[in-house]
């Protein structure tokens, strides 16, 4: 049998600086707990660790007490969240991933003049619930072209088009097209996908059309991880998403010649290299 791994499987860059930042808190304590809004990825190996060194995870800011560190997540958080925390005199350890960052600064630039924004995205991801609290305008998020195709555009309004992070490129420039193909709509394209997703994308497809089969390691509630799985799906070729090599089908995948591996940008390289060795085991 042969192994492929795609080159860019594992961490991105938002995701390596956010857990650099949060295990320099923890390795040069000063006596303030830490705290993370939310899973600081979308990962439970990599939580339960995190956990186990002290590490207290919440989801209600308020919770997050006065003089404690908080460490903000690659995904970022909501405008408002990050006022309230400031004025509670919270200490903040900014960590959304710069590019998140960036679609941020875009949408409240870009909705300034009266725009209305239009989100391709998961209406309940927390880089979502970031980045349309930028948006001065009100907003309408929508997860297809469908969705989008059942929402009334006014012709007499102005629109701005964005995505979250790790939408598909492709689906989002189809839709772009479609938008500004309208006649009597005005509507600004923000680029806000990161290439390393559309990469990602991009080198799981082309490998997926070379092996026999595919596997994708990262958590189950991981957006990017689960669109991985999808676009190899979509081109034809047998797919198992899993967290950890335990739940590897070995028995079955030992027929085929030739098996694949991707993972999502929140997968430890550790987690990617037992499902390697669980491969190349048989």
């Amino acid at each position: 049998m042969e192994v492929i791994l795609a080159k860019t499987a594992g961490f991105c860059m938002g995701v390596d600086m956010a857990l650099t930042k949060l295990d320099q808190l923890v390795a040069e304590p000063d006596g303030h707990p830490i705290y993370i809004l939310g899973p600081i990825i979308h990962n439970p190996q990599v939580l339960k660790r995190y956990a186990d060194k002290g590490v207290i995870m919440v989801h209600d800011p308020a919770e997050v007490p006065a003089g404690a560190h908080v460490v903000i997540r690659a995904h970022g958080i909501t405008r408002q969240v990050e006022e309230s925390l400031r004025e509670r005199q919270v200490i903040i350890k900014d960590a959304t991933c710069p590019r998140v960052k960036k679609a941020q600064l875009l949408i409240e630039r870009n909705t300034a003049g009266g725009c209305k924004l239009l989100l391709y995205g998961e209406v309940d991801h927390p880089e979502v619930a970031g980045l349309v609290s930028y948006a001065e305008n009100g907003h309408f998020v929508f997860g297809s072209a469908e969705e989008l195709a059942g929402y009334e555009l006014s012709p007499g309004e102005r629109y701005v088009l964005a995505a979250q992070t790790t939408q598909d490129r492709v689906q989002f420039e189809a839709i772009a097209e479609r938008l500004t193909g309208r006649g009597d709509l005005n509507v600004t394209v923000l680029e806000t996908i990161c290439d390393a997703t559309k990469l990602r994308q991009a080198e799981a497809k082309e490998l997926a059309k070379t092996v026999d089969f595919m596997v994708v390691v990262g958590g189950y509630n991981s957006g990017n991880t689960r669109r991985l799985a999808k676009v190899v799906s979509e081109e034809g070729t047998p797919c198992e998403h899993v967290e950890t090599v335990d739940e590897l089908p070995l028995s079955e995948l030992a027929r085929y010649k030739r098996i694949g591996v991707t993972a999502g940008a929140s997968t430890p390289r550790v987690l990617i290299d037992q499902v390697l060795a669980g491969l190349e085991s048989l």
